[in-house]
């Protein structure tokens, strides 16, 4: 029987097949889902910040593309996925309050996404699907099974990458 395994804010994990993995409350903050699709190992992190520059702590690496996704990869490899077949799908990084300016805090959602690009670039895992940005807020549930990401969001429906 298989089980839904939440990933908090700040947090990440990694299921295999027939587990699933949901995050909720992706406003400003990105869902990064990492698939192995000939071993069915799925991982989800859930950042709330583009760059650990800002937290050196240890305690805090979950909260931080640059940190979190590196982390995930680590422990999605040490559950027996090989990292050179990762692929990425991502999702959330909205702009969550109406401004004026263009400020960095109005803007977190689009530096979000752009830190996790980066992130996943230098890795060298490839984003195959990506529902960023706009101004609503996502919930992501990722399939070991077979590397579905489904977005729901109470604005705008549901659908699947």
């Amino acid at each position: 029987m298989s089980q839904v395994i939440k990933v908090g804010i700040s947090d990440l994990n990694v299921a295999r097949s027939p587990d699933a993995l949901v995050t909720f409350a992706l406003g400003s903050c990105v869902g990064i889902c990492l698939y192995d699709r000939a071993r069915k190992i799925a991982g989800l992190s859930h950042i709330m910040l583009p760059s650990s520059t800002m937290n050196r702590d240890p305690k805090q690496a979950y909260r931080f593309a640059d940190t979190a996704i590196v982390i995930l990869v680590q422990k999605m490899v040490a559950a027996g996925a090989d990292k050179r077949r990762l692929t990425a799908k991502i999702a959330g990084g909205a702009k969550m309050f109406a401004s004026v300016s263009d400020s960095s805090l109005s803007n977190i959602g689009m530096r979000n996404v752009m830190a996790v690009k980066e992130t996943l670039l230098k890795l060298g895992i490839p984003i195959i699907a990506e529902d960023t940005g706009k101004d609503f807020g996502r919930t992501v549930y990722f399939y070991a099974e077979d590397g579905k990401m489904q977005v729901k969001s109470a604005k705008m429906g549901e659908w699947t990458l």
